[in-house]
This record gives C-alpha cells, sequence and structure tokens, in this order.
C-alpha cells in the first residue's frame, strides 16, 4: 500500500489514489484466493479456481472447458452430492470458472453406475488385491524371475521418509536423462525446491518406495492411499541400472505393502488412453498383473455449446477420435523430434572435447516405467 511520501506532489493525489490502490489490493487477493497452482508435466501454474465443499474445481481446456475436481484421481473419497458442483457451475460459471463440461468419476470398486447423468466407461489399469501369493503366482514367469533377478543382483527395497536425502536423491534420478518414453521429461533439471514441491503434495497419506543399489537410489515409487484403494502416481527407475530391474523389484514391495495395509485395489492410471494401443507402459502393467477395470467417467454438459461438443464426441480429445494408426505416426515423429533435439543438443554441448572423451559417453535412452 502506498503512502503519501511515495507522491512527491502532495497528500491531495495520495489521498485520492487510496480507493484505488485498496480496490486493486482487493482484486488480487480474490484473483488469488479463487486460483489454485496444478503442475503439468513436471511444471507448476496458477489458474483460475471455484471452490464446492471444500474442493477447488478446475477447467481445462480452449475452445472446450472441461471442468473437474482438482486431482479427482486421488481423491480419498468418491465425489457426494455431484448435482451440487453441477448447479454451482451453472451458476457462476461466467464469473468465476468458465467451463463447458463437468466430469467426475466413480472410486473402486464401485463399477456399476450410480448416477442418471450421461457416461462413458474409463479404462483404469488395476489389481485386485486379495493377498500377494495370488498376486504372485499369477505373474508371468518372466516377470517373476526378473525380480528374483533383482534381489540377486544386490537391490534392496524400503520406504524412504520424505526428507533432504530423499528430495537430493530424486533430482539425480531424475537427471540421468531429458526424455522418458520418447517424450521430454517433465521432471528433469528441476531445483530443491521444485522437486520438495512436486513429490510433497501427498505427504501424510503417501509412501515412497524406493529401491537401493548400494547407497544409491536406482528408483523410487511413489504411491497414494485413498481408503481401501492405493494409486501409484510416479515409477521412475535409472536406465543405467535397467539391468538389476529395479522397477519390477518396486512392483513386488509394493504389492507386498499395499497387503500389510489391508488395501483391496491397487490402480496405475489408465489401462487404454482413448485409440492408442500396443503403448510400452501398457506392456509393463499386463505383466506386472495389472488389468482393465471399466469405471463409469460422467460428462455433464453446462451449457447449449458443451451438448453440442459431446453430440459430437469432441469431449473425448484427439486421442479418443483418431484412429489408432495416425497415433502411432504422431507418437513416432514426436519420439524422433525429441531425440534428435537432444541429440543436437549433446552434439552441441561436446564440441570442443576431445574424442576420447567422447567415445567414453553413452546416450541414456528414456526408462520405460515413468508415468
Amino acid at each position: 500500500m502506498p503512502t503519501p511520501f511515495d507522491y512527491p506532489l502532495g497528500w491531495g493525489i495520495w489521498a485520492s489514489r487510496v480507493p484505488y490502490e485498496r480496490g486493486r489490493c482487493k482484486k488480487m487477493m480474490s484473483a488469488r484466493e479463487n486460483s489454485v497452482e496444478i503442475r503439468i508435466r513436471g511444471r507448476w501454474i496458477r489458474i483460475p479456481a471455484l471452490d464446492v465443499n471444500g474442493k477447488k474445481l478446475i477447467a481445462s481446456g480452449k475452445w472446450l472447458r472441461t471442468a473437474k475436481v482438482r486431482s479427482d484421481d486421488m481423491m480419498e473419497k468418491e465425489l457426494e452430492n455431484p448435482e451440487v458442483y453441477i448447479e454451482k457451475l451453472k451458476g457462476e460459471a461466467n464469473d468465476a470458472l468458465k467451463a463447458d463440461i463437468f466430469t467426475f468419476t466413480q472410486k473402486l470398486p464401485a463399477t456399476h453406475p450410480k448416477y442418471p447423468y450421461p457416461m462413458e466407461w474409463e479404462s483404469v489399469a488395476a489389481i485386485h488385491l486379495t493377498s500377494f501369493k495370488e498376486w504372485w503366482d499369477g505373474l508371468p514367469q518372466e516377470t517373476r524371475k526378473n525380480a528374483r533377478r533383482s534381489q540377486k543382483r544386490g537391490v534392496t527395497v524400503r520406504i524412504k521418509e520424505f526428507d533432504d536425502d530423499l528430495i537430493q536423491a530424486i533430482r539425480q534420478v531424475n537427471d540421468e536423462s531429458p526424455l522418458r518414453q520418447g517424450m521430454r521429461n517433465g521432471y528433469y533439471g528441476k531445483s530443491y525446491e521444485e522437486t520438495k514441491k512436486l513429490y510433497g503434495e501427498f505427504v501424510g497419506r503417501c509412501d515412497f518406495v524406493c529401491a537401493y543399489f548400494g547407497d544409491e537410489l536406482i528408483g523410487f515409487l511413489h504411491l497414494i492411499y485413498r481408503g481401501e484403494v492405493a494409486s501409484i502416481l510416479n515409477l521412475t527407475t535409472k536406465q543405467s541400472h535397467f539391468d538389476k530391474r529395479p522397477a519390477n523389484a518396486l512392483m513386488a514391495k509394493m504389492v507386498e505393502i499395499c497387503e500389510a495395509k489391508g488395501i483391496s485395489y491397487i490402480s496405475y492410471g489408465l489401462y487404454n488412453y482413448g485409440n492408442k494401443r500396443d503403448h510400452p507402459l501398457r506392456t509393463f502393467k499386463i505383466r506386472n498383473g495389472f488389468s482393465e477395470i471399466l469405471m463409469p467417467r460422467y460428462f455433464v454438459p453446462l451449457n447449449g455449446w458443451g451438448r453440442l461438443c459431446m453430440k459430437a464426441k469432441l469431449h473425448r480429445g484427439l486421442i479418443g477420435i483418431l484412429p489408432h494408426s495416425v497415433i502411432k505416426i504422431a507418437a513416432g515423429v514426436r519420439s524422433l523430434w525429441y531425440n534428435s533435439a537432444a541429440f543436437m543438443s549433446r552434439c552441441s554441448s561436446t564440441t570442443e572435447r576431445p574424442n576420447s572423451h567422447r567415445h567414453m559417453e553413452r546416450s541414456i535412452p528414456p526408462a520405460g516405467s515413468n508415468t
């Protein structure tokens, strides 16, 4: 807030500026209260939000705005009284949060539709956990062999507290390669504070399951607890230690932990991503005991534009509209582009160094188990 000394022409000008400055401060405070930070590919951005029953509603999209509860896939309880959220969005959409469609889903194990709203089946990758032994016996022989191989090669797995040492170790894992799964690694090059913020969101109801080779962290699994459901938010390993199969060791330890906690389901994102098939991450999930469970996801149009877009199936996005062949070509082009950019970056950084030094280096491909 300015003082009279900030205005050399006198107290009159200061007095005339006070109402404007107060109004501006109130608007800034109101905008901050009606906004929330979300992370997209490892970056935090602040977007408008609407508070309803203590939950933050956010909207994404440009020409078609879709609203949902922030971090709805990590909520501890299922969304109650969705009609309250729908009425709030319809009543205040023009002032607080512009949205054309409101979407929400049910929570495992409630696979039977409960509400009369327009609905589509969402393909969720999950394990229905009854016992570690049943899960283990149902795995392919190669997966069980990899888990045993990991132990024989000196990998130890344990739960680690989210402290300074773990944050620094996570940074080293993330900074191994700027690419993962043919895409830019959004967690690459993050500072200590950024890493702490990215992974500290659910502290209090999560575990960090960590794989070590000696004293070196070579992989970690970020597991969020949601009542009788546990959800994998992130699984990342060092490709330089791929031969030790840390991802398989992490999976086995995770199931063991969930059995001890009485967890009924373990979810790991989606099983099918629209019309995209034959994805390496999907193959990894299948080999580790995940199967497809169809969950009701509701799409409630809030206005005429939302109804029109739903009739045209545009709410599904490009992955839900384009055929698999086109998606596969686009993914290949994207991967080629990122790999070429990374190669050119490495070349430019080694121009002045002797050839003997460059020959000793090697590129590190993206890990296949990052979410």
